[in-house]
């Protein structure tokens, strides 16, 4: 009996060792977060802490989202869309806030619209978008012009 017992623990926690590793409900590595860029055209980022992503549309090529807004798409640790989250948008152009707070309306599906933000040309600016959800929140920065020279491709990035 105390080997049958003995063998039955060995087995368990041997097969219990690869899902430590390895998660394959979301097919990635425990403990590494996966992100999904979605637009080819669009700015990506995953927050500072890795709490959520931000995918910033800048025109309406790939995605209607209306004439002179911006367009975010939020998702959480889970790659899920966020829907209800509280939306902080600050433009800063050399460390300056912007006169004009964005104005942020939630469309649903984890979009969100920013108007009130003038893109400036070759200036060096910060768009700072801060992401709050219940208790967690977290930022992310982009930095212009340097970011619309560096776009990563649609695709999955880890945090």
């Amino acid at each position: 009996m105390k080997k049958a017992v003995s063998f039955v623990l060995i087995i368990g926690f041997s097969l219990a060792i690869p899902y430590a590793v390895y998660s394959h409900e979301k097919g990635h590595e425990m403990g590494k977060t996966k992100f999904t860029k979605h637009f080819h055209e669009s700015l990506f980022q995953v927050t500072g802490k890795g709490e959520f992503s931000v995918e910033v549309l800048l025109d309406e090529k790939e995605y209607k989202i209306g004439k002179n807004v911006l367009g975010i798409v939020i998702h959480d640790k889970h790659d899920e869309d966020v829907e209800g989250a509280d939306i902080n948008v600050m433009v800063r152009v050399a460390g300056e806030s912007a006169e004009q707070p964005a104005v942020v309306e939630e469309k649903g599906g984890g979009l969100y619209t920013i108007a009130n933000v003038n893109l400036q040309g070759d200036v060096r600016w910060e768009l700072v978008i801060k992401v709050k959800k219940k208790k967690i929140e977290d930022t992310a920065i982009f930095l212009f012009p340097d970011d619309m020279r560096n776009r990563k491709p649609a695709g999955q990035y880890e945090k």
